[in-house]
C-alpha cells in the first residue's frame, strides 16, 4: 500500500511538474511577444492584427502559438535593402546560363553595376516591416502542409514550429515563397502519397523520393563572387549556383514549403580549409539525424564522412528560435563578442557528427601567453583561416584552467580574444591526438632544417583526386592519325606528386602522332603536356589534335589546353571516358621525356610568380620573399617543428598551414 502512495504521489509530482513548466512556459512566451511589440512601433498594429485573428477562433489556437513564436523570435532578425545589391544578385543568374568563369562573370558584374556601396545599404528590421498578410499567409501555407502531408502526423508542433514554420532562414529580404514553391515540386510527390508500398508517412521517405526526382540538379559550385553575399533570398537560390550557403538554402526553402522538417547543420570553420560549410539536416519519423549537401540524397549522418574524416572541432545546429541560455550567458560578461555569438540562434550538435571527440577539453591557464587576456573575460577556440584565426567555441577566462565542452578531435587550434574586430592569440597553436588523447603544442625548436615546398595548399582534399585521376593514363605514339596501329610509350602508375613530372619515354622509336589517353572515368584530364627530343630542352612543337568537346559547358576545357603552355588551364573532356588529347609533329621524330602536368587548383608553385614563407611564434613571422624559377621552393634555416605557411603575394588566395616531417609538407 505504502508502494503505491509512492507512485501516485510520483505521478501527481510529475503532472504537476509538467503543468507548472508548461505555464512557465506560456507567461515566458507571453513575455516575450509583448517585448517584441513594445519594440515593434508603428508595426505594432499590424503584429497584433495577426494576433487577433488566430485568438477569435479555438480551432486556430496552434496557429495562435505559432504566430506569438514567430513574433518573439522575429525582433533578432533584419536584412539590408539596397537597389544595386539585388543588381548584384543577378550573378548567380549568370553563372548557372554562362560557360563563362565565375572570375569573368563577377568582374563582368561590377563593371554593369559598379562597385557595390555597403555604406549606403538600408537595414530593416522584421519586427518594424512584417506586416499581417505576409505573416498570415507564411503561418496558413505552414499548416496547409502540415495537415495535408502524410508525413505530417509524424512531425510533432514544437518540430514544425522550429523547422517548417518559419517565414526566413536569415538576413534574405523578405519575399513570398511558400506558394511559389509547392507548386513547383508538390507535384513531384504525387506517386508518394499514391503509393501502398512506400512509408509515405515518414518525412524522411519524403525527402528522398524529392530528391530523386528533381528536374535539375546540376549544381555549379564557386566560391567566387563579386562581394560578400549573405543568404540571397528563394528567387536566386532557384539558379543552383553559387556555394554550399546558396544551395543549401535552396533545399531548405523546398523542404519547408512541403511540410518536411528541415534546418542547417553548419560548421563556423573547417579543420583543413579556409571556409565554413553548411549542408541540410533532417529527420526520419523515429528522429534518426540525416544529412544532404545538394545533389545528394539525405544519408544517415553517423555513417557520413563528417564523423570519420573531417576535423572541424564544433558542428551547429540553426534555428528560428534565439538560444536565450547561451545569450543571456555570453551577455553577462559585458564585452565585445564575435559576431557568431551577438544573437547565437544555433545549438550544438557537434556528438552526432564525431567519431572521435572530447566531452571536456581541459587546457591549463599557463599555456596562456604571458599577459594576453587584456582583462578579457572570453576565450574564443578558433581554427586557422590562412594567417588568422577564426572562432568556432568559447569558454569564460578560469584562474586555473580552461574548458571547452564536446570538441571533435585533429584539428589545428588555438587560443584567442576577440578586440578591434579581430581575433588576437593568446597562445601557441595545438591539436588534441584522436588516439591518445593528448595535448601537443606547435613550438619552434633552435634546431634549423633546410625545407623543398612544392604547394602552398593542401592536396588531400580536391587537388588529390585530380592528381589520381592520371593513374593508368597512358601516352600513345603513332604514324598513323587514327591511331589504328600504336605503340605506349609510358602509362602513369604513381599519384603526382608535383606540378610537373618529368619521365622517360619506354620507346627508341620515331612517331609523327603523340597524343595522351586518360583512364575510364577520368574525362582524360590532364593541365599540361611538354615533349622533348633525345638531348633537346626546347619542347616540340605540332598542331593540336584530339577528340572534340561536344557539350557548351566544356568549350573552356578543350583538347588544345593540354599544350598552351599554361599549367592552370587544362584539357578535361565532356564524357568521363573516350577523350583524348595530343600534336601532330608534322613528321615522325623520337620523344625522349615527357613532362606531364595533373588538372590542378593553381595551388602549385608557378615558376615567375613571388612567395614568402611563415613561421609560427607568437604571430607569423617571415622567412623571407622568394620568386620561382621552377615548380619547387627551397628554403633554408626553417626551425624545425615549426607550423608553416607559404603565401603567394602575385596571384590566388588558396594557402594553408602545414608542417614539415620526413621531407613532407604536412598541412594541418
Amino acid at each position: 500500500m505504502g508502494y503505491k502512495k509512492i507512485v501516485v504521489g510520483l505521478v501527481l509530482a510529475l503532472a504537476m511538474g509538467a503543468m507548472w513548466m508548461c505555464c512557465h512556459s506560456f507567461f515566458n512566451q507571453k513575455a516575450s511577444v509583448g517585448i517584441a511589440l513594445s519594440r515593434a512601433g508603428d508595426n505594432c498594429k499590424e503584429l497584433e492584427k495577426v494576433l487577433a485573428r488566430y485568438r477569435e477562433n479555438p480551432e486556430d489556437s496552434l496557429k495562435y502559438k505559432a504566430a506569438c513564436f514567430l513574433i518573439e523570435n522575429m525582433l533578432y532578425y533584419s536584412y539590408p535593402e539596397s537597389s544595386q545589391l539585388e543588381d548584384y544578385k543577378q550573378y548567380f543568374v549568370w553563372v548557372k546560363k554562362s560557360s563563362l568563369s565565375p572570375d569573368i562573370l563577377s568582374d563582368s558584374i561590377r563593371r554593369k553595376y559598379g562597385e557595390l556601396k555597403r555604406s549606403e545599404f538600408v537595414y530593416q528590421k522584421d519586427i518594424w516591416k512584417v506586416d499581417s498578410a505576409y505573416l498570415c499567409h507564411n503561418i496558413d501555407w505552414a499548416f496547409k502542409v502540415w495537415e495535408e502531408q502524410p508525413w505530417g502526423k509524424n512531425v510533432s508542433f514544437d518540430t514544425f514550429c522550429e523547422y517548417v514554420l518559419p517565414y526566413r532562414i536569415g538576413d534574405e529580404g523578405l519575399a513570398y515563397w511558400r506558394e511559389m514553391y509547392y507548386r513547383i515540386y508538390n507535384p513531384l510527390l504525387d506517386d508518394l502519397r499514391a503509393s501502398d508500398s512506400l512509408d509515405k508517412e515518414d518525412p524522411l521517405v519524403a525527402a528522398k523520393f524529392l530528391f530523386d526526382r528533381l528536374p535539375d540538379r546540376t549544381f555549379r559550385y564557386t566560391g567566387v563572387t563579386p562581394t560578400v553575399f549573405g543568404h540571397v533570398g528563394p528567387v536566386y537560390v532557384q539558379y543552383l549556383s553559387g556555394s554550399c550557403l546558396e544551395v543549401t538554402d535552396f533545399t531548405i526553402y523546398m523542404f519547408r514549403a512541403l511540410g518536411i522538417p528541415c534546418t542547417m547543420d553548419f560548421t563556423p570553420m573547417r579543420g583543413k580549409t579556409h571556409a565554413g560549410h553548411s549542408w541540410v539536416a533532417c529527420w526520419d519519423k523515429n528522429g534518426e539525424t540525416y544529412m544532404s549537401e545538394f545533389p545528394k540524397s539525405p544519408t544517415l549522418v553517423r555513417k557520413n564522412m563528417w564523423c570519420t574524416k573531417e576535423d572541424n572541432a564544433k558542428v551547429y545546429r540553426q534555428m528560428f528560435s534565439l538560444n536565450r541560455r547561451l545569450y543571456s550567458e555570453m551577455a553577462q560578461y559585458k564585452e565585445e563578442l564575435y559576431p557568431l555569438w551577438r544573437l547565437p540562434n544555433f545549438m550544438d550538435v557537434t556528438p552526432l557528427y564525431a567519431r572521435y571527440y572530447k566531452e571536456e577539453l581541459e587546457i591549463p591557464r599557463s599555456c596562456l601567453y604571458e599577459d594576453s587576456l587584456k582583462g578579457k573575460n572570453i576565450i574564443y577556440l578558433c581554427h586557422s583561416a590562412r594567417k588568422k584565426w577564426v572562432p568556432v567555441d568559447w569558454t569564460k577566462a578560469d584562474t586555473k584552467r580552461l574548458l571547452f565542452r564536446r570538441i571533435k578531435k585533429g584539428a589545428t587550434m588555438c587560443l584567442g580574444i576577440y578586440e578591434d574586430e579581430e581575433i588576437h592569440p593568446v597562445s601557441a597553436p595545438f591539436y588534441v591526438d584522436k588516439k591518445t588523447d593528448e595535448i601537443h603544442f606547435y613550438s619552434c625548436s633552435k634546431e634549423k632544417e633546410e625545407v623543398t615546398l612544392f604547394n602552398k595548399y593542401s592536396l588531400d582534399t580536391e587537388e588529390l583526386w585530380l592528381r589520381e585521376n592520371m593513374l593508368g593514363g597512358v601516352f600513345e605514339g603513332s604514324n598513323v592519325a587514327d591511331f589504328a596501329v600504336k605503340d605506349t610509350l609510358f602509362i602513369v602508375h604513381r599519384t603526382p606528386e608535383r606540378l610537373f613530372t618529368e619521365v622517360r619515354s619506354w620507346q627508341d622509336k620515331e612517331y609523327r602522332y603523340i597524343r595522351y589517353v586518360g583512364n575510364k572515368g577520368t574525362y582524360s584530364g590532364v593541365a599540361e603536356i611538354v615533349l622533348y627530343a633525345p638531348g633537346d630542352s626546347i619542347p616540340l612543337k605540332g598542331k593540336n589534335m584530339g577528340t572534340p568537346n561536344d557539350s557548351p559547358d566544356n568549350v573552356n576545357r578543350g583538347y588544345e589546353k593540354a599544350f598552351d603552355g599554361k599549367s592552370w588551364t587544362s584539357f578535361e573532356y565532356s564524357k568521363e571516358t573516350g577523350g583524348w588529347t595530343g600534336l601532330d609533329l608534322g613528321k615522325p621524330i623520337r620523344v625522349e621525356r615527357i613532362v606531364y602536368t595533373p588538372v590542378n587548383r593553381d595551388n602549385g608553385i608557378r615558376q615567375g610568380d613571388e612567395y614568402e614563407l611563415f613561421y609560427y611564434d607568437k604571430e607569423w613571422k617571415s622567412l623571407g620573399i622568394r620568386r620561382a624559377t621552377s615548380d619547387s621552393l627551397l628554403y633554408r634555416n626553417v626551425p624545425k617543428g615549426a607550423l608553416l605557411i607559404l603565401c603567394n603575394h602575385t596571384r590566388g588566395i588558396q594557402e594553408r598551414i602545414f608542417t614539415y616531417e620526413n621531407g613532407t609538407q604536412k598541412w594541418k
